[in-house]
């Protein structure tokens, strides 16, 4: 089994705290309910790249409002972070949407009209060869 290395655990650490704190702290009625899905962080500690998603939300312009208000959070999240997981230098946040959820809907929904298309066709066909 592979060793976790450093910026693992603080990625995933990261991604924990994230969570809880821009649940509970960050106070714009603007953010929707969003969800920390990942984080890695850079060998340097230096930067993080932080991918969220939005619940119930593929509105590219509500997406983008979310993320815009948490990059003007970055630095009170980042301080935050310094403080909650005792890092000298927290590493610079930077927020992206994380499409692969939406994406899996999407691709859930396409296999499921898929099969039902299928199943129609092939009642279908059966119902000619018996009538």
């Amino acid at each position: 089994m592979r060793e976790f290395s450093r910026t693992d655990r603080v990625g995933e650490q990261l991604q924990q705290e994230l969570a809880v704190l821009i649940q509970r702290e960050v106070k714009d009625p603007r953010l929707g309910m969003v969800t920390v899905s990942s984080a890695s962080v850079s060998r340097d500690l230096a930067y993080a790249d932080v991918y969220i998603t939005v619940l119930g939300e593929d509105d590219e312009a509500k997406i983008k409002q979310n993320l815009d208000i948490l990059k003007h959070a970055a630095g009170f999240l980042r301080s935050q972070i310094a403080r909650r997981m005792s890092l000298r230098h927290a590493p610079e946040l930077r927020f992206h949407y994380d499409a692969s959820i939406a994406r899996g809907h999407q691709l859930s929904s396409l296999i499921d009209d898929a099969v039902a298309s299928d199943r129609k066709r092939q009642h279908d066909d059966s119902e000619e060869e018996n009538g």
